[in-house]
């Protein structure tokens, strides 16, 4: 079993998008005004992404069992929630706040910024619908909602930020109405000249998306617990993926359709891990390990899932 050349050569320009790229958002962040970062999330959030998703969504295929893709989130975070709190059971950490961290990571990656262009680059636009279903019904509302829910358990104290209210916030996601206008206005024809423009465009904003995850990752300073968080990136980008997209081949979901879902299930852990753990009083600096160690980890990941999965 071997990766073809189509896909050695996409491999390798992944490769080299993801080092190039993100490697010159960490230069930028390290030598840019510390609000830059949030300028360009700012941009990104209310502009730049609900924009990909418009574009993108034109050359999506929505046909088939689409509604799967939010499912198959769904039983990938509880299994991951799961795995983690039982070998917190017998691994115990040094406090509560720790275990919660863990349990967001392994429960939520970073399936838009990150796996966006990943998916986009190895497979095309064919199955960016079901990235997209994946990451907003699955990962967008399941950080958010869910799993506010569950680190609530483990804060020290009253939370700063209550559930619900995260909840809101990510139903308030402009790419929601993005979606929704995509879907409406897919099919309306338009010149080639057009077309190309705006694909251009898309690829110009999933490179903008890269650049800020590289300069959030310059703003990293603290790598800690690398042990516990080693065995949550297993039990996140190995485990999970590897048994659940074995599960998916047994129930006749095969090929690149296969290859997209476990390449969702396997990305690291998101930034929410990060935004939640600060606000709810959590383990910061292990969240902070958790999804430096697990962006790295990601490069030698990802080669194993074409292997094992092949197109």
């Amino acid at each position: 079993m071997g990766i073809g050349m189509e896909f050695t050569l996409a491999l390798a320009t992944l490769y080299g998008k993801l080092l190039g790229v993100v490697g010159l958002g960490y230069i930028l962040g390290r030598c840019s005004p510390p609000t830059l970062p949030q300028r360009i999330g700012d941009f990104l959030f209310w502009i730049g992404v609900p924009l990909g998703v418009l574009i993108f969504l034109r050359g999506a295929d929505l046909s088939g069992a689409i509604a799967l893709a939010p499912v198959i989130a769904w039983v990938a975070t509880l299994a991951g929630a799961a795995l983690t709190w039982l070998w917190s059971r017998y691994q115990p950490l040094p406090q509560s706040q720790s275990t919660g961290t863990l349990m967001l990571a392994t429960m939520f990656g970073n399936t838009g910024y990150l796996g966006y262009p990943i998916i986009l680059t190895l497979l095309g636009e064919q199955y960016f619908a079901w990235v997209l279903f994946y990451d907003l019904l699955g990962t967008t509302i399941g950080a958010y909602g869910f799993g506010s829910l569950i680190v609530a358990a483990f804060q020290p104290q009253r939370a700063r930020v209550l559930p619900h209210v995260e909840l809101l916030k990510a139903l308030q996601n402009p790419i929601w109405w993005a979606l929704g206008l995509g879907l409406w206005v897919r099919n309306f024809p338009l010149p080639v000249t057009v077309e190309t423009s705006l694909r251009v465009v898309g690829w110009g904003v999933i490179s903008l998306s890269l650049v800020l995850i590289g300069m959030r990752l310059s703003q990293l300073r603290s790598l800690r617990h690398r042990r516990s968080v080693a065995a949550a990136l297993g039990i996140k980008m190995v485990i999970v993926p590897l048994v659940l997209g074995m599960i998916l081949g047994l129930l006749g979901m095969t090929g690149a359709l296969q290859l997209t879902l476990v390449l969702q299930m396997a990305m690291p852990p998101a930034f929410a891990t990060l935004v939640l753990s600060e606000a709810y009083d959590l383990d910061r600096e292990l969240a902070v390990t958790a999804i430096a160690l697990g962006s790295i980890a990601l490069l030698f990941t990802l080669p194993l899932w074409l292997l094992l999965f092949p197109p």
